[in-house]
């Protein structure tokens, strides 16, 4: 019996062996029929524009800081102690303007001093000028001798000389005086004071104030030596402009300043050389200190090639662009690309003008492979716009300024 169920047992399984694997054969080939049947992937759909040619400025890309055009450190000239201030911390000062007061009293005396000096030394020239002029009428006759004559004669020298003493210590006075009363020597804004009423200051050593003249103001930068016969070019025929902004600004708030100064040596250790832009700045919109993004204009390119910057990829070998051929294929076409103009950046090789470009889509694009052109999108880029517009502000303002 042992032996009929184990015949029973090898013929099932036996049995299903075979079917197991007709239904195995019957599941993939069902597969295989599906995938078979899939319909092919359209080709990915992309937004195109149009390579421009225009004309756009060549420059130099430098990082400054701003500069007050004029600083100074008002500092007292006499002694004494503080019993006024005329001025808020920041305000704007005027040329003149009354900002502190030096007790004057001991100044008033030293003028009242002098002035009772000089009353006595002119008393005393004029007595002696009458006793010389009475000695005068009478040395032809003999009636006094050579030596009396020449004792009075020196007299009259001896007080014109202390006249003039008491006439210099009078103004010295004066001075002293004046200086009680301390004003702002130019136009700016004012700091944080440096002292208030009741200290005592001493001349030349105590700092009261310091002001500076926010407009116009300096944008000091840069360059490489390399850089520098360009430069020196530029200035010698007197079209050398900058750009400056505010990293925070658009480019297209770019204020042009004129470059007035060139350093006269190029720095040991760094290989760079200090220029200067004066600008405009009535706003108060560039402060002293700030760091500021400076583009020196050097010259301009005629009919470069201009795409939007996001149509550039980067590969391993560099950066490219998708080219859309007249059938709708895909190039893949190596660039190379030159200085950003605004949204948009130069290719130096590698593409013509009016050549479709893929702007966006260009993760689903194979090489030689083709696409479809979103009917929507522009022939030309949206950031040309933009781009040209900074172009023209440069050009307009440096031609203002």
């Amino acid at each position: 019996m042992a032996t009929t169920m184990l015949r029973t047992d090898v013929f099932f399984r036996n049995a299903t062996l075979p079917l197991a694997t007709a239904a195995l054969l019957a599941t993939m080939a069902c597969s295989r029929g599906n995938v078979q049947a899939a319909p092919a992937m359209p080709p990915p759909l992309v937004t195109a524009v149009q390579a421009t040619a225009q004309d756009v400025p060549r420059y130099l890309d430098e990082i400054g800081r701003n500069a007050a055009f004029e600083s100074v450190t008002v500092t007292p000239q006499v002694s004494g102690r503080i019993v006024e201030r005329h001025f808020q911390d920041g305000d704007n000062l005027r040329r003149g303007q009354l900002l502190f007061v030096v007790d004057p009293r001991p100044y008033k005396a030293q003028v009242d001093s002098a002035q009772a000096a000089l009353a006595q030394a002119k008393a005393a020239l004029d007595l002696a000028k009458i006793q010389f002029a009475r000695d005068e009428e009478v040395i032809e006759a003999h009636a006094i001798s050579k030596q009396d004559y020449d004792t009075k004669k020196n007299t009259v020298d001896v007080d014109q000389a202390q006249v003039e003493a008491a006439e210099a210590a009078l103004e010295t006075a004066k001075i002293n005086f004046e200086y009680c009363y301390i004003h702002s020597p130019i136009d700016g804004r004012a700091g944080a004071r440096l002292v208030d009423v009741g200290n005592v200051v001493q001349p030349n050593t105590t700092s009261l104030l310091s002001i500076q003249r926010l407009d116009p103001i300096y944008a000091n930068f840069t360059i490489t030596e390399g850089d520098l016969p360009a430069v020196q070019k530029q200035m010698s025929s007197g079209t050398l402009k900058a750009a400056v902004r505010l990293p925070s600004d658009t480019e297209n708030a770019a204020r042009s300043g004129h470059v007035e100064f060139l350093d006269n040596a190029v720095q040991n250790a760094t290989g760079t050389v200090n220029l200067r832009a004066t600008m405009s700045n009535s706003d108060h919109h560039f402060w002293p200190g700030q760091f500021v993004d400076v583009k020196l204009v050097l010259s301009t390119e005629k009919g470069a090639v201009l795409i939007p910057n996001q149509a550039a990829q980067i590969s391993q070998r560099g950066p490219f662009v998708y080219v859309v051929k007249s059938d709708d294929t895909a190039e893949l076409r190596p660039v190379k690309l030159g200085q950003r103009q605004g949204d948009q950046v130069v290719v130096t090789e590698g593409l013509a003008p009016n050549e479709r470009i893929v702007l966006a889509g260009q993760m689903l694009v194979r090489p030689g492979g083709k696409v479809r052109v979103d009917s929507n999108s522009a022939s030309t880029p949206t950031s040309n716009a933009g781009g040209k517009t900074t172009q023209n502000s440069i050009q307009k303002s440096g031609g203002q300024s």
